[in-house]
């Protein structure tokens, strides 16, 4: 079919009603807010999995598959628990918890991947109101120094430690200070540890009804203020914030994404899902939403890199998703495989009725390509929806449901929540006051002072401006995070986040991120991570390739060149144009705050570590690898 795209159809499904009000405050400041009025969700997270329970007992609620790491990708059938199977679980689980000595100061600790067992040892401690904080397992599998995991457990005090596999995190539990933690581990218990079989072990029918008397208390006893789980965030000093959620927060803002994609109800979601729940985007909007609504959430084994979307694309043949959610990174990849495979692509969009995708700015290709990919396989376009959230909005602030959109677009303010824009430096910087955001940040009063204004609004950084300044429903577009702008030597501005997405969709797929150079120098530079796979196949090297090896053959120096001229014919002066690049041919450091765990890069602590790219860039003559624009 020819694909004409003023001229497709999109594929309809309900949407919130966008009513945005827009005023001007005696400050100058510009307040948002939606005149949708937010329904009352129920503050209690785990009331959501007695309602199903009840409902659809035979419903999958969660999935994952059987031996994958020891199966061929796509070998093997699928372990599931129904909603009544796990809401027993949980009470079993959530009564030896109440016995362990936990209380709010003293939460759970988890410290693996996503799994069933994970799944079902965070909804016990939500159950009886204990706080739970799922940390990322690259703090433990990935560090070589175990600072940020020494840290998160320090700030923690936990009482309990969650491990999947109690070998494969020795070495990280033999760094830690676990004086009266114990250790609770699903396989390869090590003889000090709790084997997980413990926790759901068939009790006697009177330590049964004991166990739901007290169970029951304790969830009577969870208030909307009651914290829930605790998720770090590196921030820009790359030392882990541990960010509150309380249950109010969490329930609140499932309700203001239900309601702002209806479709979702009644257990209209099924998610495959990679995402990590140590992450918001993954445990509070995915597994969350899965929960709230009534769905199924199958585990993907896979993720992003060359190894994993094999195991995605395998796991997407088994389960045809109705809402996909990934980093734009993730559809990058699928592509390809949607592309060359139609029976992959038929299941993939069979029941898919949503693409939602967050962590960073999806290239305008990417988005293309899945327009295209959704009409050639079903006659119609699809939403592609993104908005703007954070750890510290449970997550979500905001969300683009236009059908016709762009990538950038974040939309409009959901219900029940207030958008402060304050001018600054020309910029909006925005800011949120709602149920959905968070009181504040664990044992650490001095960021929580400095994270709210006095009026209680929550202060991003993160700078918006408007599509149309008349209506404020046509929604926003994301302009950069204040902190990282910089001016010139000549006193420009330079708006660092907006030019960075800018190079990274000149790219086409060359780049996969950048940190912009130029603070108060003479002209901008910027040293550039390649996107591996796109240049392999650009240079025809095999898969173990070294890095050095990759970033200086030929035609991938040649393509990087192209771009810089390329985008030099774009550039509107001294603040947009790129003069001098270079590929960085070294990896990223978690231990030293320069990269995250999900992949977002630290422009600031980049700069800092790696001076001496910095410099190589600003030498007075050009030197090789570096890179000039070519008029």
């Amino acid at each position: 079919m020819k694909y004409e795209l003023k001229k497709t159809p999109f594929l309809k499904i309900k949407t919130i009603k966008v009513d945005i009000t827009k005023e001007v405050n005696r400050e100058g400041n510009i307040i948002l807010k939606s005149k949708v009025k937010l329904k009352k969700p129920p503050h209690r997270m785990t009331q959501r999995l007695i309602h199903w329970a009840k409902k659809t007992p035979d419903k999958v609620f969660i999935g994952q598959r059987i031996n994958a790491e020891n199966l061929p990708p796509g070998a093997g059938g699928w372990r599931t628990l129904t909603y009544a199977e796990t809401y027993e679980k949980v009470k079993r689980i959530a009564h030896y918890l109440f016995n362990a000595n936990l209380s709010p100061e003293r939460p759970i600790a988890i410290l693996s991947e996503n799994s069933i067992e994970h799944g079902l040892i965070a909804l016990s401690a939500l159950h009886i109101g204990i706080p739970y904080s799922p940390i990322a397992p690259a703090y433990s599998l990935k560090s070589t120094d175990y600072e940020k995991l020494r840290h998160t457990i320090d700030l923690l005090t936990p009482s309990i430690i969650f491990v999947q596999d109690g070998k494969q995190y020795e070495k990280a539990l033999a760094a830690l200070n676990l004086k009266d933690v114990e250790i609770v581990a699903v396989t390869n218990p090590l003889s000090n540890h709790t084997p997980f079989t413990e926790l759901t072990r068939n009790p006697s029918e009177l330590l049964e009804l004991v166990g739901n008397i007290v169970v029951n208390n304790a969830f009577k006893n969870i208030q909307p203020d009651t914290i829930a789980k605790i998720l770090f965030t590196s921030g820009s000093t790359g030392l882990p914030k541990g960010v509150i959620n309380t249950h109010g927060n969490i329930t609140t803002n499932w309700q203001q994404i239900t309601q702002t994609f209806p479709f979702m109800e009644n257990g209209g979601l099924t998610f495959m899902d990679w995402l990590p729940w140590n992450h918001t985007f993954g445990g509070n909007h995915n597994f969350g939403l899965t929960l709230f609504n009534g769905g199924s959430l199958y585990i993907d084994d896979g993720n992003p890199t060359p190894r994993g979307i094999h195991k995605t694309v395998a796991n997407l043949y088994d389960i045809a998703p109705t809402m996909y959610c990934n980093v734009p990174k993730g559809f990058e990849d699928l592509i390809p495989y949607l592309k060359d495979n139609k029976d992959l692509c038929s299941k993939f969009f069979s029941r898919l009725k949503l693409l939602f995708y967050a962590g960073a700015g999806m290239p305008q290709h990417v988005w293309d390509d899945l327009e295209r990919l959704a009409y050639e396989t079903t006659g119609k376009r699809l939403i592609i929806a993104s908005g703007l959230g954070m750890t510290e909005a449970c997550p979500s602030a905001m969300f683009n449901t236009q059908m016709g959109s762009f990538a950038g677009m974040l939309g409009v303010p959901v219900p029940h929540l207030e958008v402060k824009l304050i001018p600054n430096g020309g910029k909006l910087e925005a800011r949120f006051k709602g149920d959905n955001m968070t009181p504040g940040y664990w044992r650490n009063a001095e960021a929580t002072a400095k994270a709210f204004d006095r009026e209680g609004y929550y202060c991003t950084g993160d700078a918006l401006k408007f599509v149309d300044e008349n209506d404020p429903n046509k929604g926003m577009i994301f302009d950069g995070r204040i902190a990282e702008d910089f001016k010139l030597d000549t006193g420009t501005w330079v708006s660092v986040g907006v030019l960075k997405a800018k190079l990274i969709a000149a790219g086409r797929g060359l780049i996969q991120d950048a940190a912009i150079t130029g603070h108060d120098r003479s002209f901008l530079g910027a040293i550039v991570f390649p996107e591996l796979n796109f240049c392999k196949k650009l240079s025809g090297l095999s898969d173990d390739a070294d890095l050095k090896t990759i970033v200086n053959h030929p035609s991938v120096v040649a393509a990087l060149q192209a771009v810089l001229n390329n985008f030099a014919q774009h550039s509107t002066g001294s603040s947009t144009l790129i003069k001098r690049a270079v590929f960085a041919d070294f990896h990223l450091s978690i231990d030293k705050g320069e990269i995250t765990d999900k992949g977002s890069i630290n422009q600031r602590m980049i700069l800092a570590n790696r001076a001496e790219f910095v410099e190589m860039i600003y030498e007075k003559e050009l030197i090789a690898p570096v890179l000039e624009v070519q008029k």
